[in-house]
């Protein structure tokens, strides 16, 4: 068999292993080092050392536990419940008061935290109860929390950013600032939408009782005080020293960290047990995406060594198609791996076989990154997996049906499919930051 139909039958079996359930780090690191046995012997022994050690030296890959534990100990700080309550109370007046006070608390928490299940399920066990209590309709609140708990995907500090910046080699600062148009967009359809439906169906959100949004001016400027200025601080510094060339992402995320205990501290909920917990899920996060990492490496290199990655080239590259089928193509192809993947896998496995063939369509790797982000957020409201719907079911009230989950994500599915194509048809929304910033460039 020749080394072309080698690597084609390890791509195929890597996405069979997937579908059944096979952990997928080893299965890369196995069909790696089998595919590499067959193909050119003991060398792929040596290989597995090099990118092994190439993982562990990384130094932008050091900000992914230090990013996921300030989340995690921010999370366990009791800090989204305070936050979500002084926004709420500022809004009271404002019909619609709780469904923007979530989406303002996930878009905030989401410069915290890029964990989705973490903020889909907090925001769901803090603000669901409190919108069916005011009677609000059940597939906008849902719909609200669902979507907006996504938003940590894209917006920066985003995890996901920091993997596609080691895989593609793109700055992670210059990633970062070209993420913050599409996000603030992003999050400003979402309020316009709910403002609509509040609006044309006052139904939908009724207003408050007269003691749940009328508050002396003293109380809400203590709750904003005590709860919203020091998160936004702590996120301004770690995300302003980043922007500003002050810090590297690393030393950032380290700021982050301390700034995260030193807030849990502060609000007096700062304890053993939950700092041992947050520790323990931050190590076994930060594993994963570590063997995800060797693995992929691996598996990449020797499908490259095969002539995988130069067949695949050859025929994309033989289908004539243009710039803008391509990225398209793309773009589908990714939201489909949505379905059954989780984002880490995808960003680290299936990325790099586009990657080499961006430059042959024109494409800008950063611009294609942010999009990458927009979209991935996207799978995350899609049927039949929509992973945020499962996660906001697991805590909801029985009352609460999955269908009506999945109907009120449909609307900011279809919110995040015109926000792509906007970011698409205005590429100034992600380019024009990095550029204003850094210059020209993607490093």
């Amino acid at each position: 068999m020749s080394e072309q139909l080698l690597g084609i039958l390890m791509l195929c079996l890597l996405c069979l292993a997937i579908l059944i359930g096979f952990p997928t780090a080893f299965t890369l690191m196995a069909l790696g080092v089998i595919f590499g046995y067959l193909g050119f012997g003991g060398l792929v022994f040596d290989l597995l050392v090099q990118r092994a050690f190439a993982v562990m030296t990384n130094d932008v890959l050091i900000a992914v536990p230090l990013f996921i534990f300030m989340g995690y100990i921010i999370e366990r700080a009791g800090t989204l419940e305070r936050l979500f309550r002084s926004i709420q109370i500022g809004l009271g007046p404002i019909r619609g008061s709780l469904l923007i006070a979530t989406l303002a608390t996930c878009t905030i928490f989401a410069t915290a935290t890029g964990i989705v299940g973490a903020s889909v399920t907090l925001i769901g066990l803090l603000a669901l109860p409190a919108m069916l209590k005011a009677r609000y309709d059940v597939q906008l609140s849902a719909g609200t929390i669902a979507a907006g708990g996504t938003l940590g995907i894209l917006i920066p500090p985003s995890v996901l950013l920091i993997l596609y910046g080691a895989v593609a080699g793109i700055s992670v600062p210059r990633l970062y600032a070209a993420a913050f148009g599409p996000g603030v967009m992003l999050s400003s359809l979402y309020l316009l939408y709910i403002l609509f439906r509040v609006y044309s169906n006052p139904k939908t959100a009724p207003a408050l009782p007269k003691e749940e949004r009328d508050f002396p001016v003293s109380v809400i400027a203590m709750n904003l005080l005590t709860s919203f200025f020091p998160l936004t601080l702590l996120i301004g510094a770690v995300l302003g020293s980043i922007l500003a060339g002050i810090a590297t992402p690393t030393e950032a995320a380290a700021l982050g960290a301390i700034g995260g205990l030193l807030l849990a501290a502060a609000y007096r909920t700062l304890s053993f047990q939950g700092l041992k917990e947050s520790v323990f899920l931050t190590a076994r996060t930060s594993a994963m995406v570590g063997w995800l990492f060797v693995g992929s490496s691996l598996f990449a290199a020797v499908f490259a060594r095969l002539g995988g990655s130069a067949l695949i080239e050859q025929w994309v590259l033989a289908l004539n198609l243009s710039p803008f089928a391509f990225f398209w193509l793309a773009q589908f192809v990714i939201f489909l791996l949505g379905w059954p993947l989780e984002w880490t896998e995808i960003t680290i496995i299936f990325l790099p076989l586009f990657l080499p063939l961006l430059a042959q369509f024109n494409i800008d790797p950063l611009f294609f990154g942010i999009m990458v982000a927009l979209n991935q957020q996207t799978s995350f409201l899609s049927p039949p997996v929509a992973m945020s719907a499962f996660y906001l079911k697991g805590v909801a009230p029985i009352s609460v049906t999955l269908n009506q989950i999945f109907r009120g994500m449909y609307p900011f599915m279809a919110i995040q499919v015109v926000a792509m194509l906007v970011l698409y048809y205005v590429p100034e929304l992600a380019l024009w930051l990095p550029r204003a910033i850094y210059g020209a460039g993607t490093r």
